[in-house]
C-alpha cells in the first residue's frame, strides 16, 4: 500500500557534532578502523525540507554540493524508506550551510534528518532505533544525529551509548578556512594504538585538565601537512581556550570558552568559516 502524507511540506534544522577526543584504536577484518570518541550536536545548521512532488526531485542552494545527486545521503537516505515503506515521491530541498568535509558530520546530519523527516511527513511511526538502523546504512556518524545528544562512540563509529556529559553555557568557536582532508589523507597519516588515557575518565574531569590528554589521534598526521591548523589551536588558547582540538579528521577546529572571548588577530582575519555560539 502506498504511503501518502497528509501534509504539503515539513522543515527541519540538521545540526553538526564536534568529536571530543577521537581515539584510532585498531584496524578490522572488514577494512574499516575500531575508534572511539564523544561526539556532543553544536547548533549550527543546514535547512532541510520536504514538499509533496509527482516525482521525487533534490534541490540544493547555499554552499555548492558537488558530486552524483544520486549519491547524496537525503537522497539515499529517501531510498532507503521507499524500499521500507513504499512511500510516495517528494522534493526534497537542503539550504548548505555547515561546510562539507570538514569534520563537523554535516552530510551525515543531513541524511539522518531526512530520514526522521520523512518518518514525520508519512507518519510511519518508525521508532528511533530502527531509524538508527537505517541511518548506518547511510554511513558512521548518521545514526548519531536520530538522538542528537552527547554519544560515547564504539566500533566503526556506529556503536553509540548516551554520554552524560553537558557544555551548556560554554562559547564555542569553530574555525575552517576551506582546507580539504580526504578520508583517505587522514587514515593514512595515523598508527592505530590503544589510547593511553580513557575518554570517559578524561571528560569525567575539569575541562581545565582536558588539554594535555583529551587527544584526536588525526591531529600529528593532519598537522604535518597543514601546520595551520596547529597554529590556530594555539591561537584558540591565547584567545583563552579553556580546551581547544581538531574535529573528526579535520579541518574544523574549535576552542571551548567559558564566555564570549575576543579572539586573538590572526584568528579573526582567517578566510572561510569563523563562528562563534553558545552551546545548549
Amino acid at each position: 500500500m502506498l504511503a501518502i502524507s497528509k501534509f504539503v511540506n515539513m522543515i527541519s534544522f540538521p545540526n553538526c557534532k564536534i568529536n571530543l577526543g577521537l581515539n584510532i584504536i585498531s584496524k578490522r577484518d572488514d577494512g574499516y578502523h575500531e575508534v572511539s570518541s564523544v561526539m556532543y550536536p553544536v547548533a549550527i545548521q543546514d535547512i532541510l525540507e520536504v514538499i509533496k512532488s509527482d516525482k521525487l526531485k533534490f534541490t540544493t542552494s547555499g554552499l555548492d554540493i558537488p558530486g552524483d545527486v544520486d549519491n547524496n545521503l537525503c537522497v539515499k537516505a529517501f531510498e532507503i524508506l521507499k524500499r521500507e515503506y513504499n512511500i510516495e515521491p517528494v522534493h526534497i530541498h537542503l539550504y548548505k550551510n555547515i561546510p562539507m568535509g570538514a569534520g563537523l558530520g554535516g552530510g551525515s546530519a543531513d541524511g539522518a534528518f531526512t530520514l526522521k523527516l520523512i518518518n514525520d511527513f508519512f507518519e510511519l511511526n518508525i521508532s528511533n532505533e530502527q531509524l538508527k538502523t537505517y541511518a548506518a546504512e547511510l554511513g558512521t556518524d548518521c545514526a548519531f544525529f536520530v538522538e542528537n545528544i552527547p554519544q560515547i562512540a564504539s566500533g566503526r563509529g556506529e556503536v553509540l551509548k548516551p554520554f552524560n556529559l553537558t557544555l551548556k553555557g560554554k562559547s564555542i568557536v569553530l574555525i575552517n578556512d576551506g582546507t580539504h582532508i580526504s578520508t583517505q589523507e587522514a587514515y593514512g597519516n595515523v598508527t592505530p594504538k590503544e589510547p593511553r588515557n580513557n575518554i570517559h575518565d578524561i571528560l569525567s574531569k575539569p575541562i581545565s585538565e582536558w588539554k594535555n590528554t583529551l587527544v584526536n589521534d588525526f591531529e600529528h598526521g593532519v598537522f604535518k601537512n597543514h601546520p595551520q591548523l596547529a597554529e590556530y589551536i594555539e591561537k584558540l588558547y591565547d584567545s583563552g581556550a579553556e580546551y581547544a582540538a581538531m574535529t573528526g579528521s579535520g579541518s574544523t577546529v574549535f576552542g571551548l570558552f567559558n564566555e564570549s572571548p575576543k579572539l586573538h588577530s590572526d584568528l579573526q582575519s582567517v578566510t572561510g568559516f569563523v563562528k562563534e555560539l553558545k552551546l545548549n
